[in-house]
């Protein structure tokens, strides 16, 4: 069945019609594709988080039934939730996917690097990225970043060019017109590349859900040993938490966000569904970095000046 509008184009009927959601997709397997066309040896940054997964199934949505045409980098803090890497193994065995990663406690162990204070090694991911990317000649990296994350990702373009030193300058960002992406760089140089740069954690959350995407247990509400720090639950471990007279309580937590465990905060919830959580979600006033990642309140600009160093 078609409908007549009021100038008389003929056009689908509204059920017909697609979603936000189908809209976001598309431009993601845009994205993938075009990359994959300009690129001679991309990679997709591949965490075991909720963003990572979603880049993951919409890559093979993009090139199947053909495999997924490059591999997967993770770069391991060596405080990463157990729950997490778990699942990053069954995802790259299910797959077939190749997965390099690159080690901060090898560096830390040899001498390259030297453990924070703080004992954060979100920080110390930077120095053994660069090096994978040099090592392996990569010249693009999929990122999981979004827009709504924090301010300074909401500067990216979706091609984000970085130059020899991995540094991220603002003042080369290209315009990206009727979502055309030029890939252009210079030996040396390699390019970032955001396909979920549209997405809200709602939109991922939602998608997640439509698409029945499986995820770590950590994301859904469970009983853990936590203890409170700058206004946040952090789980206990060997990173060095809690300090002398922080209490280790039992809580009812799930995660918004997963990275290392020094600076990646869980919040209080009952919710076990993902109905649950994208209702949870939608009643939020904080996005999920601001909200729990530590490493994002050192300063104003803490997201900024790391991505100016080569971070994520």
């Amino acid at each position: 069945m078609t409908v007549v509008d009021t100038a008389g184009a003929l056009r689908p009927p509204r059920s017909a019609l697609p979603g936000h959601l189908d809209a976001l997709e598309s431009e993601a397997v845009h994205i993938f594709r075009e990359a994959a066309a300009q690129f001679e040896r991309p990679v997709l940054l591949f965490s075991g988080g909720k963003d990572s997964i979603v880049m993951l199934h919409i890559a093979a949505k993009a090139f199947w039934p053909a495999k997924i045409p490059f591999g997967l980098l993770h770069v391991d803090t060596g405080h990463n939730f157990p729950e997490v890497l778990e699942f990053r193994d069954r995802a790259v065995a299910r797959t077939g996917v190749r997965l390099d990663v690159a080690r901060v406690q090898d560096y830390i162990d040899d001498g390259r690097l030297r453990e924070r204070p703080d004992g954060t090694r979100n920080p110390l991911q930077t120095v053994p990225l660069l090096d994978a990317v040099s090592t392996h000649r990569f010249d693009a990296l999929f990122g999981g970043g979004r827009r709504d994350e924090e301010k300074a990702r909401a500067k990216e373009r979706v091609f984000s060019l970085r130059d020899e030193f991995g540094q991220w300058d603002p003042r080369r960002q290209r315009p990206e017109l009727w979502s055309l992406y030029n890939g252009r760089h210079s030996p040396g140089e390699h390019v970032r590349v955001f396909p979920l740069s549209n997405f809200t954690e709602l939109d991922v959350w939602q998608y997640i859900e439509r698409e029945r995407i499986e995820l770590p247990s950590i994301y859904f509400a469970h009983e853990r040993e936590v203890f409170l720090r700058g206004g946040m639950w952090l789980t206990a471990g060997a990173w060095g938490g809690p300090a002398q007279g922080e209490t280790v309580q039992t809580r009812r937590v799930r995660y918004r966000t997963v990275g290392d465990m020094s600076c990646t905060g869980a919040v209080e919830s009952g919710a076990v569904t993902l109905q649950e959580i994208i209702a949870e979600i939608a009643a939020s006033t904080l996005t999920e970095r601001g909200a729990t990642r530590a490493d994002d309140k050192l300063s104003e600009a803490a997201m900024e000046d790391r991505k100016r160093e080569g971070y994520f």
